[in-house]
């Protein structure tokens, strides 16, 4: 099996600390994914929802990105993260996206969608956003407005 590639720990780690930093402001600090400015990525955040698992959504200040709830991260979201080679994380297929699922951080969870260029990353909060739900809606965007990339899980979990 492929050797894992780890999504970039830059925006997780740097979006963590800054939306930590912006808990208490109506504007969630972060930092704009590699490829923040892709076209595509601005056909997936205007189609972002008013409200996500039950979180209202919150303002951002970087290109590209989405945050819902009233924590510091109970859901972060950004179109334009590298995309993902081959892995062994486990991987899941939820509306037509494949998905792969990094929880090495439990309960933070760092979710990449994987066959799609630009590629989306959402990084939430286990205890208070269900991924079921999350993934769910996102997929439905995704599938209406990324291109693929030819790449599929071939081993599965979940589903």
């Amino acid at each position: 099996m492929p050797l894992a590639r780890r999504a970039p720990a830059a925006f997780a780690l740097g979006g963590a600390i800054l939306l930590l930093l912006a808990a208490c402001s109506t504007t969630v600090s972060l930092q704009p994914a590699p490829d923040a400015n892709n076209p595509a990525c601005a056909d997936v955040t205007v189609r972002f929802p008013k409200t996500l698992d039950g979180f209202d959504r919150r303002w951002t200040d970087a290109q590209s990105t989405g945050a819902w709830g009233s924590g510091a991260s109970d859901i972060i979201v950004a179109c334009g993260v590298e995309v993902p080679g081959p892995t062994t994380l486990p991987c899941s297929t939820v509306g037509g996206v494949d998905w792969i699922v990094d929880d090495s951080d439990a309960p933070y969870y760092r979710i990449t969608s994987f066959g799609t260029d630009p590629a989306v990353e959402v990084y939430l909060n286990s205890e208070t956003a269900s991924s079921a739900e999350v993934l769910d809606v996102l997929s439905n965007i995704i599938v209406q407005t990324l291109p693929v990339n030819g790449l599929q899980c071939t081993e599965q979990v979940g589903g």
